[in-house]
């Protein structure tokens, strides 16, 4: 008796170029990022070398002695040959171990766990008011280009584009801080609240409320404001601009004069047809947007006292720190590897074309 195999034929051979390519697909990923990371690690190694910035002064400080600069120098490995040094370097990364930092006297990798987590919340305050005003006012441009609402917009994201933040932040605190009084001044909290809560996560919104000090949570939230919504602005004017692209380029498509010909609503063809169309395309704008908001928060904190990750890396960049500098700067460039994968990964999953 023949038995048909071809029922268990016809999977096999559909199903192996499925996994060749998934496999294919992983290994291009995988090989991207590791090449990516070698080339960061590169990159920040020979930027700690080439920076006309002494390590051995940094530490032991200009009056030192000839001896004391050579134990100094050779406890740090300088003497050792750079294929030597770059070696030891990624070995000490990949323990996260970035030695001392010079303004605290602790380690750089705890300082970073200390004030990472207030960049973060800062950063994730502004972008959610740069997404919640900039997606729809870019979809809103888009529907009515070139009328009023439009030239508006788009003057209102150039000074965004334009105006330096560290400008936009001092008029703030001027206006709304000095005469007008309406949100708190520099720091996360009044100078009297500082200490009550305990630093559970870094973020003093979420700390003050798992403490039930409530008090101490809307003081925060009104010294927040201020800069979250500076931050917001600048990515609004981005966040609007790469909407509005997306959303002209899909209201010429065909479908929609299919859509509209069929009688449907303006509005459940822009936002029922056209907008779904674009998210995939959106969620890198976010994600590219909450990456740049991280870095450039930089400024932001000096301006607003605020302590975070760039006051951090701003203090050791003006006292010569390159133990922290090189850590911040890596840190920077994982967080964009970082999102870019994220952002690839819901590509993925809301792009059909992708499967």
């Amino acid at each position: 008796m023949v038995q048909n195999n071809t029922a268990t034929s016809v999977p096999r051979t559909i199903l192996a170029p499925v996994w060749k390519q998934r496999l294919r697909t992983a290994w291009r990923i995988t090989s991207s990022v590791v090449v990516t990371l070698f080339g960061l690690l590169a990159l920040t190694f020979f930027i700690g070398r080439l920076l006309p910035i002494d390590p051995v002064i940094s530490i032991i400080g200009d009056q030192a002695d000839q001896a004391t600069y050579d134990a100094v120098f050779k406890k740090l490995g300088l003497d050792q040959p750079l294929y030597i040094q770059f070696y030891r370097y990624i070995s000490d990364v990949a323990r996260f171990d970035f030695g001392t930092a010079i303004f605290s006297g602790q380690l750089v990798i705890e300082d970073i766990k200390r004030v990472f987590p207030a960049t973060v919340e800062l950063s994730t305050i502004g972008l959610l008011f740069g997404a919640l005003l900039g997606v729809p006012m870019g979809v809103f441009e888009a529907v009515y280009r070139n009328t009023l609402f439009d030239h508006f917009v788009r003057l209102f994201g150039l000074i965004g584009y334009s105006a330096p933040i560290f400008w936009l932040g001092l008029m703030g605190l001027i206006v709304f801080y000095g005469w007008l009084g309406w949100v708190g001044g520099p720091g996360q909290v009044d100078s009297y609240y500082i200490g009550i809560v305990d630093a559970v996560t870094g973020s003093i919104l979420i700390d003050a409320a798992m403490a039930d000090e409530w008090e101490i949570f809307w003081n925060a939230i009104n010294h927040i404001i201020m800069p979250g919504l500076l931050l917001g602005f600048i990515a609004m004017a981005y966040i609007a601009r790469m909407t509005r692209s997306f959303m002209l380029e899909q209201l010429n498509q065909e479908y929609i004069v299919t859509a509209r010909v069929k009688g449907l609503s303006n509005t459940r063809v822009i936002w029922s047809h056209a907008f779904p169309n674009i998210t995939v395309p959106l969620i890198t704008v976010l994600a590219l947007s909450y990456g740049l908001l991280l870095e450039g928060a930089v400024l932001t904190e000096t301006v607003f006292a605020w302590p975070g990750f760039g006051q951090y890396l701003t203090n050791a960049l003006l006292i010569g720190d390159m133990n922290a500098v090189v850590a911040c700067t890596l840190l920077i460039g994982i967080i964009f590897i970082s999102l870019n994968l994220l952002s690839d990964l819901f590509y993925r999953i809301l792009d059909p074309r992708t499967k």
